[in-house]
């Protein structure tokens, strides 16, 4: 078994790694990460557990420690972090030293010899892993997952990317709360409302899925050359974030063939058999009023992106567009991070 800590254990993401780890075959939980306020105590004792499920007996009387690595237990060989950006920005270099940091925060990504990676997508971005540890002189290194919107986007663009000839790409989200975190939107700002603004969503959506879908040439990445524009919203959804996606193609198509290159859709994940890995990353739907939040967020244990209303437009040449959702904390967090390790324990360590 490969043992594995958590920083930023006592949060939502950090709780739902412990929820997605517990009874992996590969990973054990022998180490949790917090505050300085809930350093030294147990676990149970320091976690207001906000989840939906019970809170893993495994973890319960872990005496939570402080997050700097040398409180980390040395056994350790992966940790992974669901720290604030402000605080992963210096914390996770400390951690790469000595450990792999797969990464949910945003501090990192897009950096130099930082992988950014969805496993489906572009697993040769690991490459760059040898040239961040001789440039930083670590024993360790840190892979990052995207920002939740991103990967559910980019995960239903591969197999358009990988089989048409992509012109411009819109996309409009409507995002669930807690992709804010338990205390991210209060409760009279949304109820009954939509907030048009998520501060550098935009931004990340556009900039990482271009990035994701572009090349790595063993130096730099160079971005996928087409156009993307976002516009993002908090709607009042718990979990499960849902977009409007509008793909304008270079020459005419069959709508039937887009739709069957992204229900057929497997990548080095599947292929290895990894066990995050949902058999099919990508679910196409054919009823009218599907995908919704409610029904297709947990679609295979969450990790699979629901795609429905797949159309032509009839207002725009060589255009389709659809409906996606995916489940914000699991695919688009926690457990896009717990793929990452799995195919870093299957190739790399």
């Amino acid at each position: 078994m490969v043992k594995v800590g958590v920083l930023g254990a006592t949060g939502m993401v950090g709780q739902r790694f412990i929820q997605l780890l517990e009874n992996h075959p590969d990973f054990e939980i022998t180490a949790l990460a917090a505050s300085s306020r809930s350093a030294g105590k147990k676990y149970e004792d320091a976690t207001t557990w906000y989840l939906d499920s019970e809170m893993p007996e495994s973890v319960k009387d872990i005496t939570v420690c402080e997050t700097n690595p040398d409180d980390m237990d040395n056994d350790v060989d992966i940790v992974f972090s669901s720290l604030p950006t402000e605080f992963a920005e210096k914390v996770e270099k400390e951690f790469a030293k000595d450990y792999v940091v797969a990464s949910n925060a945003s501090a990192h990504r897009m950096k130099k010899n930082i992988p950014l990676v969805i496993p489906e997508v572009n697993p040769e971005y690991l490459d760059m892993i040898d040239a961040q540890q001789k440039e930083n002189d670590w024993d360790g290194f840190i892979v990052t997952n995207p920002n939740c919107s991103t990967i559910a986007l980019t995960l239903t663009l591969k197999p358009i990317v990988d089989n048409f000839n992509v012109n411009s790409i819109r996309v409009s989200t409507m995002q669930a709360v807690s992709g804010a975190g338990y205390n991210g939107v209060p409760s009279m700002a949304i109820v009954d409302n939509l907030v048009p603004y998520i501060g550098n969503e935009e931004e990340k959506m556009e900039s990482e899925t271009l990035h994701l879908l572009g090349s790595y040439d063993g130096n730099s990445v160079t971005s996928a050359d087409f156009k993307l524009s976002a516009s993002c919203h908090r709607v009042p959804v718990i979990d499960g974030h849902t977009e409007a996606v509008f793909v304008e193609l270079d020459d005419e198509f069959d709508i039937e063939d887009v739709k069957s290159k992204m229900a057929n859709f497997k990548a080095l994940p599947q292929e290895l058999n990894l066990f995050s890995a949902p058999k099919n990353p990508v679910i196409v739907k054919e009823e009218n009023d599907r995908p919704q939040p409610r029904m297709d967020r947990n679609a295979s244990n969450g990790m699979a992106v629901t795609v429905g209303r797949m159309r032509k437009d009839q207002a725009f040449d060589n255009s389709f567009k659809y409906v996606l959702v995916g489940h914000n904390t699991i695919r688009g967090a926690a457990g896009a991070s717990i793929l990452n390790a799995e195919l870093i324990n299957d190739k790399i360590l």
